[in-house]
């Protein structure tokens, strides 16, 4: 007798919500986080705050995310004030797209 299936809608809910769940989201942001880090640029000696930005990596998690706030979710963000800059770029500073490379490499 071949084996049977019946997804639970609820209990897939609950899954996505589980410690399991939300532990697993906190080690693939911790592994983008520090894949950030290793790339993250230091300015030179006229940088004021040289180390800033690569100090100010954060790692979030919550059981309460996504769009409808039904999953769990973990988050890497940059709390420097000039972190969009970095990331994206001005019309005088190159964009360095640090947390896009670092998900890229880091988040198997």
């Amino acid at each position: 007798m071949p084996a049977r299936f019946k997804m639970s809608k609820k209990g897939v809910g609950q899954l996505l919500k589980s410690r399991m769940i939300q532990a697993d989201m906190l080690y693939r942001a911790e592994r983008i986080a520090d894949a950030a880090v290793s790339i993250a640029p230091v300015g030179g000696p006229s940088d004021p705050h040289p180390g800033h930005y690569k100090s100010s990596f954060v790692v979030t998690t919550t059981a309460r995310g996504g769009r409808r706030k039904d999953r769990a979710t973990a988050t890497v963000t940059n709390t420097a004030y000039y972190a969009r800059f970095v990331e994206y770029g001005t019309e005088r500073v190159r964009a360095h797209h640090v947390l896009v490379r670092a998900a890229a490499a880091g988040g198997d």
